[in-house]
């Protein structure tokens, strides 16, 4: 249990205030849930913001099709753990319709598809609050994020039509089509997210843990392969020991080896680190830009 001087429980209060807040304000609320360690965190803590009522929105996941088959068993055991509502859309149905073109040659990922996706879903539920894991300190772009962001009737994120929140009062008011993405973990650092899921004993994904898989290098970065991933001439799969510190649609998600086997190794792992963790995501290294691009088409 968090001990009640500690820093984390004011940030555990600070989300858990964000989320009544934003389930107060709107009227159809979700929480975009990848499986990852930031959404887990954010799951248990709406768990614990209605206790003992069932959580009173469901889950939305957007998935791609090419998901480790880990997150995917642990995604369908944690909704019965929290008896929980997960509302599953398909890039490939995305694709099937004609709405998304499959990316083709070596760095053929549906990563960007999934902004696609994620609106279709919000359009068919008249969502106009998504709950999402996203954290300050990921990504320069994500740095400009506030608690509540708006999104307009495009699903775009635009840095100069955000509201200021001054004092914990936010301007949640919006038009039809409009809605906004709520990060109640804004504060938080990769570091407190792993003290807390150590501290709360929080069930999460085992590709976090040191396992061996076949991988192979893409441009510095260890890839975890997969028969839908085409190699280029000079790559080989080799198998090593490696980790997960982010997770996300397998051609993205960056693993380093490492030999952390519990959240005491991590822990420590994480604390000696001089790379953020979105430094070993291939989809960051498109461009410079590529984060704030992809959020302005609608991305988490």
């Amino acid at each position: 249990m968090i001990n009640k001087y500690s820093h984390l429980k004011e940030l555990e209060n600070e989300a858990i205030f964000i989320i009544r807040q934003g389930y107060t304000n709107f009227r159809n609320c979700a929480l975009l849930f990848s499986g990852g360690k930031d959404s887990t965190v954010l799951l248990h803590l709406a768990f614990k913001a209605f206790y003992p009522a069932k959580i009173p929105f469901p889950l939305l996941h957007i998935d791609t099709g090419h998901n480790f088959p880990e997150t995917i068993e642990f995604r369908d055991n944690v909704i019965k753990k929290y008896n929980c509502e997960c509302i599953v859309r398909y890039v490939e149905d995305t694709i099937k319709q004609g709405k998304a073109k499959e990316e083709n040659g070596f760095d053929a990922s549906r990563n960007i598809l999934q902004s696609i996706t994620l609106l279709d879903a919000i359009r068919e539920f008249g969502f106009d609050c998504i709950f999402g894991g996203g954290r300050r300190d990921e990504e320069k772009a994500r740095a400009k994020e506030r608690f509540f962001s708006y999104r307009n009737n495009k699903g775009q994120w635009l840095p100069e039509k955000q509201r200021p929140e001054v004092w914990y009062l936010f301007n949640t008011l919006i038009k039809e089509d409009e809605h906004f993405r709520v990060f109640p973990l804004n504060n938080w650092t990769e570091l407190d997210i792993w003290l807390y899921i150590y501290l709360e004993n929080i069930e999460i994904p085992s590709i976090y843990f040191s396992h061996k898989r076949k991988v192979f290098k893409r441009n510095d970065t260890w890839l975890a392969y997969a028969p839908f991933i085409k190699l280029r001439p000079t790559e080989k799969v080799v198998t090593k020991t490696v980790r997960c510190r982010t997770v996300g649609d397998i051609t993205c998600t960056g693993l380093i080896l490492s030999r952390a086997s519990s959240l005491e190794d991590i822990i420590v792992e994480i604390a000696s680190s001089r790379i953020t963790e979105r430094g070993n995501r291939y989809d960051d290294k498109r461009s410079d830009t590529s984060m704030e691009d992809r959020k302005r088409n609608g991305y988490f």
